[in-house]
């Protein structure tokens, strides 16, 4: 029974904002996402339809980027990744946002790719692990790292209030 390729197409707009996370140049971006098709479909049959096909894909796209890394560089700001606009965000609530990309920007890249994949992507733990080729633990050692570095860039390092139960 030969499988239905077409599934990969809703993928392309994922894999396109995550090269352009990953990458200063979008059309080295465009290139990743081609190879990682390329690679999806010559490998389509290993893909085991009882998992999610997105962490697969990222899995792929991610190693062809780190393959195709000759020297260290930085990502293009995530404020300038395309996404659909909100129609119904404040003014207040996209300029928040838009603090927000800036400072992820600003993290070690592994704490930064860590919550590209969790908090943009919206991949589970053991997914984004699975994406990156790290444990879960250390997934999500550097995902409360990269929490806490973003609440302290932000200001917003107010603990939570703890109540005393009596």
């Amino acid at each position: 029974m030969a499988r239905d390729l077409t599934i990969l197409i809703s993928e392309i707009p994922h894999l396109r904002r995550f090269a352009f996370a990953l990458t200063a140049d979008r059309d080295f971006a465009e290139d990743l996402v081609q190879s990682c098709l390329e690679n999806a479909v010559a490998r389509f049959h290993q893909w085991q339809p009882e998992r999610r096909l997105r962490p697969w894909l990222f899995a792929i796209l991610h190693n062809l980027y780190r393959d195709s890394r000759r020297r260290p560089q930085r990502g293009v700001p995530l404020d300038e990744v395309p996404e659909i606009p909100s129609s119904d965000a404040s003014p207040e609530e996209r300029m928040s946002a838009g603090e927000v990309l800036a400072a992820i920007d600003l993290l070690p890249e592994d704490q930064r790719d860590v919550l590209v994949l969790v908090g943009l992507n919206e991949l589970s733990y053991a997914e984004a692990a699975s994406v990156l080729g790290i444990p879960p633990g250390t997934l999500m050692s550097r995902l409360h790292r990269a929490r806490s570095r973003l609440r302290e860039m932000l200001g917003r390092t107010k603990s939570p209030s703890i109540r005393q139960v009596l």
